[in-house]
């Protein structure tokens, strides 16, 4: 007895294999398609005497300017919050 098995087209609403850029961000880190990290380090820029720090996203201490000694960020459970006057940039892998 031989079974043949007929595919039929079957029209979804979205596309596994193509998901949208939005849809992934908001995906868990372990259940998009190509699993990474959401932390990463960055150069924060001290408001005061323009000087870069590379911090972790996620950290757990405070972060503070290595020239004036002002605080730049501080730990909240997740991502560091920053200070106002504070800016950053993700570092390059």
């Amino acid at each position: 007895v031989i079974a043949m098995v007929v595919h039929r087209d079957i029209n979804m609403e979205i596309d596994l294999l193509h998901p949208s850029i939005e849809e992934e961000k908001s995906r868990h880190k372990k259940k998009r398609l190509v699993q990474g990290p959401n932390s990463f380090f960055m150069d924060i820029r001290c408001p005061g005497c323009y000087s870069h720090t590379t911090a972790f996203s996620h950290g757990q201490n405070i972060i503070t300017c290595e020239g004036c000694s002002q605080v730049l960020a501080q730990p909240s459970g997740g991502k560091c919050k920053l200070k106002v006057g504070c800016s950053f940039k993700r570092k390059s892998d």
